[in-house]
């Protein structure tokens, strides 16, 4: 387990590339599905060793596999809490996972394009990955893992309703897609509000990070449908992609709008925001995030070339409080942070020029 954090912290997903379609906005596409196993209760209402068992029967399934033999598993119980918010900042297990005393896990492909989250809210929770607005291919890849698993787990399903899940809103096809998007002049034209509401009238979620509960980090959001039962999951995926690419004329907009009326103010405040990072001594998590969103978007509006949309993509993630404290080799102070947080941006910029 510890060897495979290691090469977590050492190597960077797929998804970070930033090569996939629309990468200046949308970081990545994400497809879960949501499974319970038939004859044991929901997690919610379940004993310690039927959690047990339902570990062990993923397990059993992840082995007999094909294709995913080779995934790592990391028991969350056992794991220290640093590293279970190292896996949240992946993307790779939730924040309700994070905080889960009970018998749970994650299975995790190296590369970091899946993992299958156990004893979660559902019984199995098969998450896929990918980088730019690439919704059917996550779709694929998950069909295609739940298929091989089915092989092995006996899910709960209804003939009536589908598949039966712990929360009702995702009793269906269990589903949920989602983009990771970056929406700042939404945010510094003061419309992200109107378009959050706009979006949630019409069965569409607009969400922090890390999903629900959690706030905005440099302007990032989750949008996902709240769509599933009654819905196929083609139609699902087709709805929430015309959704994304409206949200992304929406942003777009907002640049224009920006440009035309301030554009010497929004320059420098790229700039600035390029100079603290390449200078600061201590820098906040906050900051960080702050100044790599304004230089994202510098990079979108096509008037900022300095630093690579694969780096931009890596300092997002690496910047936050668990990658530095990995990063850094163990636990570190508040100012510890800020002190190894900036000296980090510094050498990474420095091997752009």
């Amino acid at each position: 387990m510890k060897a495979a954090l290691k090469n977590f912290i050492a190597s960077s997903p797929e998804w970070w590339a930033g090569d996939g379609g629309a990468a200046d906005l949308i970081l990545s596409s994400r497809a879960r599905l949501a499974r319970n196993l038939m004859a044991l209760p929901f997690v919610p209402r379940t004993r310690k060793s039927d959690l047990v068992r339902v570990i062990h029967q993923v397990e059993t399934a992840v082995h007999a596999s094909k294709t995913l033999s080779d995934m790592w598993y990391f028991p969350l119980a056992d794991m220290p809490e640093l590293d279970r918010q190292f896996l949240m900042e992946r993307r790779l297990i939730s924040p309700a996972l994070v905080e889960k005393g009970q018998q749970s896990g994650v299975f995790v492909r190296p590369a970091e394009t899946a993992s299958l989250m156990v004893n979660e809210e559902d019984h199995l929770r098969i998450q896929t990955i990918h980088g730019g607005l690439a919704l059917e291919k996550a779709w694929k890849e998950a069909d295609r893992i739940d298929s091989e698993l089915s092989e092995t787990l006996d899910y709960a399903f209804s003939d009536e309703f589908g598949y039966l899940t712990a929360c009702p809103t995702n009793v269906g096809t269990g589903i949920r897609m989602s983009v990771l998007i970056h929406l700042p002049g939404l945010e510094r034209t003061q419309h992200i509000e109107p378009v959050i509401r706009g979006m949630q009238e019409i069965g569409v979620s607009v969400r922090g990070l890390y999903g629900e509960g959690t706030g905005s980090l440099g302007n990032l959001y989750q949008v996902s449908n709240q769509w599933k039962l009654g819905y196929a999951e083609q139609e699902i995926i087709n709805r929430l992609h015309d959704v994304v690419r409206q949200l992304m004329e929406y942003e777009h907009r907002a640049y224009e709008a920006l440009l035309k009326e301030a554009r010497l103010q929004v320059e420098d405040r790229i700039w600035r925001a390029y100079a603290m990072l390449k200078h600061a001594r201590l820098l906040s998590e906050s900051d960080a995030l702050e100044a790599l969103s304004m230089i994202r978007m510098g990079r979108s509006m096509q008037i900022f070339s300095e630093i690579d949309l694969s780096v931009l993509n890596r300092l997002f993630m690496t910047t936050q409080s668990a990658h530095v404290q990995k990063i850094a080799g163990g636990p570190l102070d508040t100012e510890e942070r800020n002190r190894f947080r900036a000296e980090m941006v510094r050498q990474v910029l420095n091997t752009q020029i």
